[in-house]
């Protein structure tokens, strides 16, 4: 029996990421591309398609997902910016559409989620919690979803013991603050992607750290969110449950 074929419409296909989904449709025999989208082209072209990949811009992004649930095509989102309010108004429309699914993947690296987990077990035996955060100069947003969603999951972990420690919080110098987390963000020329979560106790500070090297680390991820995404239902956050890895948050 010939194998399923999934066919995608990339919404974001001339950036960095949607030029590497695309090589990684080309060259799958269970993929295939139904259509690539640059931001001059109508969203009428998702009609059709088995799954919508979006790789837009924060902005954009709950746009795209709306048109493709109105069209009932699944959708993998690999933009940024969806924060636990956002996603939790996406959750209440899925309720009315429980045959389709909405995967939402802060970053396709398996290292980084692994390192994001790192980080949230950690976060209840510290009182002093920040991150750092480093992207090329081309991305748009800031923070960066990656350092959102791991906050936010620190701060969930540590429902217990409250806050972090953050001093002089209101000086801009200080970073955003999420989930009682500050984040500061460098976008600079000859980086690509690097997080820090740097833990302060008693006489010693923990850092949890994870740096790309190469948009190839994303492959596996993608990948992975390409197949899993037809048939995922509801909204589900994080590559991390796609790979079964332990839970590290009810969110999602």
């Amino acid at each position: 029996m010939t194998p399923a074929v999934t066919s995608v419409a990339i919404v974001g296909a001339s950036g960095r990421m949607g030029q590497l989904a695309t090589r990684l449709i080309d060259s799958s025999d269970d993929l295939r591309l139904h259509a690539g989208l640059g931001s001059s082209d109508p969203i009428e072209r998702i009609e059709g398609a088995d799954l919508v990949l979006d790789l837009t811009v924060p902005a954009v992004s709950p746009e795209i997902v709306g048109a493709a649930l109105d069209r009932g095509i699944p959708v993998l989102v690999g933009t940024s910016g969806w924060t636990s309010e956002r996603i939790a108004t996406l959750a209440r429309r899925m309720t009315e559409l429980p045959e389709l699914g909405v995967v939402i993947v802060p970053n396709f690296s398996l290292g980084s989620v692994l390192a994001t987990m790192a980080a949230t077990m950690l976060a209840p035996y510290f009182t002093s919690i920040e991150i750092v955060e480093a992207h090329h100069e081309g991305k748009v947003d800031s923070p960066s979803g990656t350092a959102i969603r791991t906050a936010e999951l620190i701060g969930g972990a540590r429902k217990d013991a409250g806050p972090v420690d953050a001093p002089h919080a209101d000086q801009r110098a200080r970073g955003q603050q999420v989930a009682s987390v500050p984040i500061h963000s460098l976008r600079m020329n000859g980086l690509l992607a690097q997080q820090d979560v740097i833990f302060g106790g008693t006489g010693e500070t923990v850092r949890v750290s994870h740096e790309t090297f190469s948009d190839e680390s994303y492959a596996a991820g993608l990948l992975l969110g390409l197949r899993a995404a037809p048939t995922a239902r509801g909204v589900v956050v994080g590559l991390d449950k796609l790979l079964g890895l332990p839970a590290t948050s009810n969110q999602g």
